[in-house]
């Protein structure tokens, strides 16, 4: 190694702690300093919404995940909000803005239903 690799080297370390301190000091670093978005989650599975009924928080986005083998939708009884048709470890997102209780149903297989209870 020549003279000036050896001083590049030594000077590598010190440069790279001086970048994870200052990336580690910035606001958006601090998970804690801002309140996250509440989320939960449905499972559609063997022809069922899981849990079939879900209560939360105003703002809270629910996400349904098709697990099943075959192709499913959630759709609002009130025509709040519609997934398309998801296959196999599909997703659909729905952020829920105002309090109330949404029933929802999958459109290819009727019998199959949901509810949201947002508080």
């Amino acid at each position: 190694m020549t003279r000036k690799n050896v001083w590049m080297a030594g000077l590598a370390a010190p440069v790279m702690i001086a970048m994870l301190l200052l990336v580690a000091g910035s606001p958006s670093a601090k998970a804690n300093d801002q309140p996250s978005a509440a989320s939960a989650a449905v499972k559609i599975d063997n022809f069922f919404f899981g849990p079939q009924t879900i209560t939360v928080p105003v703002g809270t986005t629910v996400t349904w995940t098709n697990s099943d083998d075959i192709p499913h939708t959630a759709v609002s009884t009130e025509g709040v909000f519609k997934s398309k048709v998801m296959d196999t470890d599909e997703k659909f997102s729905y952020t829920f803005t105002k309090a109330g209780t949404y029933s929802y149903y999958c459109s290819i297989h009727p019998k199959m239903i949901g509810k949201v209870v947002v508080q």
